[in-house]
């Protein structure tokens, strides 16, 4: 095993109405700032019972944070807490609203162009206090010190992590998933499954509690994913389903052992460049990915074949080739396509990305640092 730091403060209040303990997590004298999205918050039920927690406090909304969050759109929020003395601030949303809440937090202090946090990867010194009220699982942003901004100007999909952005609590009742479309639900579990992957289907550095682990949320999302789509007011499938997306992204899993996350960074390109979402790039690079770097994967996709698809038959290439076309048909069949014909991009595409990770210097992805721009153009155009 690999020497490692964990830290993780996130408090998780789960379970059916922990929204109302909200009340007891923040100062009754903070300023509020509430993040949210597109509005769904006010047709569930969920402003109504964040509002009645939040009590006689000083609430300033901030709403319309989309899907794959703005620098353009934040840039207002950021002012807004300025100006206004903001002490606090609350994300209701899913991985997005949180994300964005982070680097809210993380601007209003900041000293300079904002952008910069991301693109010149400033440091972070101090954050606004923040905390969360998740009605998407799916990102595990909720448990974790990550977020991703995009600025379309410049055509960028940019992470950062800063151990200031922590939220201080976060609220997971997995009612608040009830009345939420499907292909969001569906995403959700592809976005789980793949941070789970991206940890997991590297190389053997003998860490067989995370293995396990990680294994056991792969598995859970096979059997309990399903399940809430076949029938949405499933509780006990959404709770299993929320809480794997936390965990697969909350740092455990990831302590002590390599981590690949080339998936994601050809992704977020396929995000910025044609505003797919996130969860759908990932369905259609994960699947060529392993298979093109099968080799250097093979020890880890053996165990992945026979522990999470029960595939023990067959040589050692057909199980591995049987293991990347089980992740792929599972993809299709909670309702993600795996190709990026499904989504009308053409193979322009293929050269476009790989030349903009190029120009950012991405030149070197994946464990080994081995993947390189000619290496995604094979992904890529196995994912055609």
């Amino acid at each position: 095993m690999q020497d490692f730091k964990f830290n993780n403060p996130v408090k998780i209040l789960f379970g059916k109405g922990q929204i109302a303990s909200i009340s007891e997590q923040i100062s009754p004298n903070a300023k509020v700032l509430m993040v949210y999205g597109g509005g769904s918050i006010k047709q569930n039920g969920v402003y109504e019972q964040v509002i009645a927690a939040l009590g006689d406090r000083s609430v300033i909304e901030f709403g319309g944070v989309e899907p794959n969050p703005k620098l353009e759109t934040l840039t207002a929020a950021i002012e807004i807490a300025r100006s206004n003395s903001i002490d606090f601030l609350l994300a209701v949303g899913g991985g997005s609203v949180i994300d964005a809440t982070k680097f809210i937090a993380a601007a209003t202090h900041f000293q300079g162009d904002p952008w910069d946090i991301l693109a010149k990867r400033e440091p972070v010194a101090s954050a606004l206090p923040l905390g969360t009220v998740l009605t998407l699982p799916a990102t595990g942003s909720e448990m974790n010190r990550f977020f991703v901004i995009t600025n379309d100007t410049t055509q960028e999909k940019v992470g950062y992590g800063s151990e200031q952005v922590f939220p201080q609590f976060s609220v997971l009742d997995p009612e608040t998933t009830f009345s939420l479309p499907l292909r969001q639900i569906s995403n959700g579990i592809v976005d789980a499954f793949t941070h789970t992957v991206e940890q997991y289907l590297t190389y053997p550095v003998h860490a067989p509690l995370q293995d396990r682990m990680a294994e056991s949320i792969l598995t859970t999302l096979i059997e309990e994913g399903p399940k809430t789509l076949a029938d949405p007011a499933d509780y006990e499938s959404r709770a299993n389903v929320m809480w794997c997306a936390s965990m697969a992204l909350n740092g455990l899993i990831g302590a002590g052992v390599p981590q690949d996350w080339a998936t994601h960074m050809i992704g977020h390109e396929l995000t910025a460049l044609y505003q797919l979402d996130h969860a759908q790039t990932l369905a259609v690079v994960l699947p060529s990915l392993l298979q093109v770097k099968q080799d250097k994967k093979k020890t880890k996709l053996l165990q992945y074949a026979e522990r999470v698809w029960n595939i023990t038959a067959g040589d050692e290439s057909q199980r591995i080739s049987q293991a990347i076309a089980s992740t792929a048909q599972f993809f299709a069949s909670v309702g993600v396509a795996t190709r990026l014909s499904d989504y009308r991009v053409d193979q322009s595409a293929i050269k476009r990305v790989a030349q903009k990770l190029d120009k950012q210097g991405a030149t070197g992805l994946g464990e080994h640092q081995d993947i390189s721009p000619t290496d995604v153009e094979r992904i890529l155009t196995l994912s055609a």
